[in-house]
């Protein structure tokens, strides 16, 4: 789906918290081309870390003393616009999802996420993708429903038709469609390669090439662009 790294990656994680700290070292430590650098725990310390490291990835988390994670990443891709932060966060509210993806973050964790997911996520983001934790996806979608909603009631009001459902097989397969759709679901790769019978990695190809047909960035974007165009069911 991405540029496969060459070179070790290199991580810093900031929060303020220790012992989760020390868990995200341990998992990290599963693969062989992770390498945390440094680890700090307030967004002051995130910003001279950056300076000194010149990491690949930040796993940075939100509520942290003297600089939130907010303004840290706000001040970081001000600086250094090629900086790659991933967000670690107990928060799946749409509203404060996309305020905080609003800073440029390439990413968005929750921190109940499982130690795959993590990894998948930092080379995802490693290699200049965007990764959204599901459930972060899901609730995204439940919102934008909730506007689209009242667009099409205000619509009605004035004489427009409902927007038709169609899929998009002008430029997708039908398998691609139907992984679209599940990706609309707020399915995992993992759980759209159940769903289909199919493995994990012919699932990463099916996405990888989705968002290239679709000129989009990353599965959010497929999605979103999906539901306005007519081509998936928001259920």
């Amino acid at each position: 789906m991405s540029e496969q790294f060459t070179k070790n990656i290199r991580i810093v994680i900031i929060d303020d918290h220790q012992l989760f700290r020390e868990g995200v070292k341990q998992i990290l430590a599963m693969e062989d081309q992770f390498e945390v650098v440094a680890d700090g725990e307030d967004g002051e310390e995130a910003v001279a870390l950056v300076e000194k490291h010149n990491p690949d990835v930040i796993l940075m988390d939100i509520n942290m003393p003297k600089m939130n994670g907010i303004e840290a990443t706000r001040d970081l891709i001000k600086k250094y616009p090629d900086v790659k932060v991933l967000i670690l966060s107990i928060h799946d509210d749409e509203t404060y999802v996309t305020h905080v993806l609003k800073t440029g973050s390439a990413g968005y964790l929750l921190k109940e996420m499982d130690a795959k997911a993590l990894i998948e996520a930092v080379k995802v983001v490693a290699s200049g993708g965007a990764y959204i934790h599901p459930k972060v996806t899901h609730n995204l979608i439940k919102d934008y429903r909730r506007l689209a909603s009242e667009d099409e009631r205000e619509e009605s009001e004035i004489g427009y038709k409902e927007v038709e459902y169609r899929k998009p097989l002008h430029i997708l397969t039908r398998r691609e469609c139907e992984v679209l759709q599940l990706m609309t679901d707020g399915y995992s790769n993992r759980m759209i390669g159940e769903a289909l019978y199919i493995s994990e990695k012919t699932v990463k190809n099916h996405v990888s090439n989705i968002l290239q047909k679709m000129n989009v960035n990353d599965r959010t974007q497929a999605v979103v662009e999906s539901i306005k165009n007519g081509w998936v069911k928001v259920r």
